[in-house]
């Protein structure tokens, strides 16, 4: 609606961290605003400051100077309704399926049988009907990072933030859960925040693309992806989503990330 505060906003945020050789800018004046609802991808160099834009949108660091406000409030502590997933399941080995989604609830002092139903249901909605009761040692990389997606969701969070979740699946793996975390966000359209190395999953899943200079990070492009949803494994070959991917591969190429390298040794690896 026009006229009215966005739902994120990062206010010229300046975030600075005291290191051995000195100050290291992580992030930079850097602005920009996230409407409610809105799926939004963020792209960067290794070490650009995208995990550091995601901790202070979740109240888990606090900049240097300017401000993150959400839904209008100045975010200065932990956010209680956020729901967060990081690379790493991290769930508990001697909890099942089901009692590492509950987790949850018992942290936040939820009735636990008020939502095991919704676990149980979190998890059928993500294939993991029947694996209820198996311990994380029993399940693969990707059945475990989508019971860590399910126990992020289970209080229903208004936003859901996500700091490279699939970076660690193999591609097939990825491809499945890319189509959960879709299917999900279908249903809720929960604003999320999606951090990722992966131009192309970027594009699949985001409305928009937030390209994010080399550090300290300010925002190089913010590209809108207008298209069709729900998307498929297969559009992945379509016109309209590779000219997508080179746009944004030309916008890294504009900040020096893409260059030629020396074949006789002088790049780095």
């Amino acid at each position: 609606m026009d006229g009215a505060e966005p739902y994120v906003d990062f206010d010229r945020v300046e975030k600075s961290f005291r290191a051995k050789g000195g100050k290291v800018v992580a992030l930079e004046a850097l602005s920009m605003s996230i409407d409610q609802g809105e799926f939004v991808a963020i792209v960067g160099p290794s070490g650009c400051g995208k995990s550091t834009l995601l901790l202070a949108l979740a109240g888990l660091t606090t900049p240097t100077s300017g401000a993150v406000r959400l839904e209008g409030a100045t975010v200065a502590g932990p956010v209680v309704d956020a729901g967060v997933v990081f690379q790493n399941a991290e769930l508990l080995p001697w909890r099942t399926a089901l009692e590492n989604v509950l987790l949850q609830a018992e942290v936040r002092k939820l009735s636990k049988a008020e939502y095991t139903e919704r676990a149980r249901q979190l998890l059928a909605d993500v294939g993991l009907a029947g694996f209820e009761d198996h311990y994380p040692d029993e399940l693969s990389g990707g059945m475990q990072q989508r019971v860590s997606l399910c126990r992020a969701l289970l209080h229903d969070p208004s936003i859901l933030l996500m700091d490279e979740p699939f970076g660690a699946l193999d591609a097939i793996t990825r491809d499945q859960v890319q189509m959960d975390l879709q299917s999900l966000w279908l249903k809720s359209r929960r604003t999320v925040l999606f951090i990722t190395h992966s131009i192309e999953e970027a594009v699949f899943l985001a409305d928009r693309v937030i390209v994010l200079s080399p550090r300290p990070a300010t925002i190089a492009a913010d590209i809108r992806v207008d298209m069709s949803r729900p998307r498929h494994v297969s559009d992945r070959g379509a016109a309209e989503f590779t000219a997508y991917v080179n746009e944004i591969r030309e916008e890294f190429g504009k900040l020096g990330i893409f260059s030629d390298r020396d074949p006789a040794g002088g790049g780095e690896e």
